[in-house]
């Protein structure tokens, strides 16, 4: 344990990639171990991320980046627009909305923090929004992705745990819900404050609005209709929605669309190839903990310092709030849950209400200096300077922390839904 684990520090001190440095550290011990053969590294590493279920990260982040060139995201901003726009800091709220939505397209929250950037901030400009706040209210709602379904933490940590991802994509609606109405509970106090202009409603807008808003609408129907139904898997579910892109894609964009497919299937294999390469990592990091029984000594460890769940759960989200200025979310899950997930089980944690605990605090990391992912995105995106999108994010942080600790303390609002909508039957 000590050679690995020092192997690993010495590494992340060097700035070694997190993937590099945590498969380096297990290989190290193996080579050292008379009882391991080297070859075993290779075999757990492809063993890992050879499961079928794993399938649906790059099937999600495929179709979710199709989504994003085929305009659709703007044509959900301006639905939400149409509806919410004539509000206090409306459009604001409007931002609000349309993450909501893309988020349950898309599944990544850097992705949708720069697609907002690009649409919302200039509108917001034009409007009288201070740059702070706009750039701000983007980098926090872009976290948004990350609770509402398809959601790719949600996903490694089911598939970490062997915990159901359809019931950790249901349990992370509501408070993925809760995030967004916390988000524009705040925009709506500051543009009060600020006295920001509201713009007029227009029911003219709202059926035109509607009807070019509905194939983005049709896509969350299809993956959380099919899941609900037991017709998908999570996998399946993924493959659904890129079929449904696809198909979208041509129908209106035909011989421009067809132009977009390589770019964007090459966009989207760069980013799984650093998913994929991180969760193999942990694949030989995870054979190596079992046949030490590492996680068991961990275990006995910790449960006899005779914490209270509410105690470790306190600890270990403290563990992670630094962790998130330090590593993107990713990494935090992959690193940490293996070994913690069987001190929670002892502990008789509910895994699912788990699950939204961990992304919660993922999706406060994408703000987190200095590696929240969203303050770069947006930054470089709006050429907005860091400092100013920092700035913007701290009320919306606050809010984002306050759905985190009535998670902790009510874990019901992650468990209900799931355990209403979904039988045995369709685990």
């Amino acid at each position: 344990m000590y050679i690995t684990g020092i192997v690993a520090l010495v590494l992340l001190v060097l700035s070694v990639p997190i993937g590099i440095a945590l498969s380096a550290a297990s290989a190290a011990y193996i080579f050292v171990d008379p009882l391991l053969e080297p070859t075993v590294i290779f075999r757990q590493f492809f063993s890992f991320i050879g499961r079928y279920s794993l399938m649906a990260i790059p099937l999600f982040i495929f179709a979710g980046f199709l989504m994003e060139r085929t305009g659709l995201v703007a044509q959900l901003f301006r639905f939400a627009d149409a509806l919410v726009g004539w509000m206090p800091g409306g459009f604001g709220v409007a931002t609000v909305l349309a993450c909501v939505l893309f988020g349950a397209i898309s599944g990544s929250s850097v992705a949708m923090a720069a697609a907002m950037a690009v649409i919302a901030i200039p509108e917001m400009r034009k409007r009288g929004y201070p740059d702070w706040l706009s750039a701000g209210l983007v980098a926090t709602a872009g976290g948004i992705a990350m609770l509402i379904p398809p959601s790719i933490i949600l996903l490694l940590y089911g598939l970490v745990t062997e915990t159901s991802v359809t019931r950790l994509f249901f349990a992370g609606i509501i408070p993925g819900l809760m995030l967004a109405f916390g988000n524009i509970i705040t925009v709506v106090v500051i543009a009060i404050f600020l006295k920001l202009p509201r713009g007029k409603f227009d029911r003219r807008r709202i059926w035109p609005e509607t009807r070019g808003a509905l194939p983005a609408l049709g896509m969350p129907v299809v993956i959380l209709g099919g899941l609900y139904g037991g017709l998908f898997t999570p996998t399946e579910a993924a493959a659904a929605a890129c079929g449904y892109a696809l198909l979208y894609g041509l129908i209106s964009g035909r011989g421009e669309f067809v132009k977009q497919i390589l770019p964007v299937a090459a966009r989207s294999l760069r980013l799984t190839a650093v998913i994929l390469f991180l969760v193999g990592s942990v694949g030989v990091f995870q054979f190596l903990a079992a046949n030490l029984y590492w996680p068991q000594k961990i275990t006995e460890t910790i449960v006899g310092w005779g914490l209270t769940p509410l105690g470790f759960i306190f600890a270990f989200m403290g563990v992670l709030l630094i962790l998130g200025a330090l590593v993107d979310g990713v990494a935090m899950v992959l690193l940490t849950v293996p070994v913690v997930f069987p001190v929670a089980m002892a502990l008789k944690i509910d895994p699912i209400a788990l699950g939204v605990m961990i992304t919660l605090n993922v999706e406060t990391g994408v703000v987190t200096p200095p590696v929240g992912l969203n303050l770069f995105a947006v930054s470089g995106t709006s050429k907005i300077p860091l400092m100013q999108v920092l700035k913007g994010t701290i009320p919306f942080f606050i809010g984002d922390l306050t759905v985190l600790f009535l998670v902790i303390f009510f874990p019901g609002l992650a468990t209900w839904l799931p355990n209403q909508l979904i039988t045995d039957v369709f685990k």
